[in-house]
């Protein structure tokens, strides 16, 4: 697509939209393509969401276990009672530095200050991050603030885009799209595009594998 950049190894992607929007399924697309062949990648899904865990190839870890150390994706099932447990991990993650975040469901995740340092300082240490929620105006503010790049799909909540309307191009959410589609803005090109719906749910698990499966078998 022209005009379409992937974000970076050192960026922050926020994905948002209400519920059966398309958001999960671009958001596993996005991380299909991101870099976790150079460095660790972590799922953190609360969900238990189907197109996450379709993968055989990406390997499930605890809470209480050692950080991966191999590039990869790896994929963590906190419970919702699990706040002490998760803000200590991502501590541990801010400390040990090159790893990436997938979050889903944004809003879950205590807002303790881990995450806070994780987006704020992410680009020097080195921690990407893709983001998702269907309440914008849930998550802490800097998963917002900090986003390199926005992908907006349909909101019901006024007070949702009200949350985001501030960081995106002035009229980004006025537009209503077909289905499954979005707008994708990038913050260091300004750039503003009409994305369509992402690659079936068996395409982005056939990428997973076409791209773990040579990592697994050399380890």
């Amino acid at each position: 697509m022209p005009g379409f950049r992937l974000p970076r190894d050192d960026q922050r992607t926020l994905i948002f939209g209400r519920t059966g929007s398309g958001k999960t399924q671009y958001g596993a697309w996005l991380l299909s393509e991101s870099g976790f062949h150079r460095r660790p990648t972590v799922i953190v899904d609360y969900k238990g969401d189907d197109l996450l865990n379709s993968s055989r190839y990406i390997e499930e870890i605890s809470l209480g276990e050692k950080l991966p150390k191999h590039p990869g994706l790896y994929i963590v099932h906190p419970k919702p009672d699990d706040d002490e447990a998760v803000e200590a991990w991502f501590w541990s993650i801010w400390k040990r530095e090159n790893i990436g975040l997938y979050i889903d469901e944004g809003y879950m995740v205590p807002d303790k200050g881990a995450l806070r340092a994780l987006l704020t300082q992410g680009r020097s240490k080195k921690i990407p991050a893709i983001i998702l929620t269907q309440r914008p105006v849930w998550i802490t503010r800097f998963a917002v603030s900090e986003a390199d790049f926005y992908t907006a799909f349909h909101l019901n909540s006024d007070k949702d885009r009200k949350t985001v309307e501030a960081f995106l191009p002035h009229g980004a959410l006025d537009e209503r799209l077909p289905k499954y589609h979005s707008k994708w803005y990038d913050v260091g090109e300004n750039s503003l595009l009409t994305v369509g719906p992402a690659p079936s749910a068996d395409r982005i698990t056939e990428r997973f594998d076409a791209r773990l499966r040579p990592k697994r078998r050399a380890l």
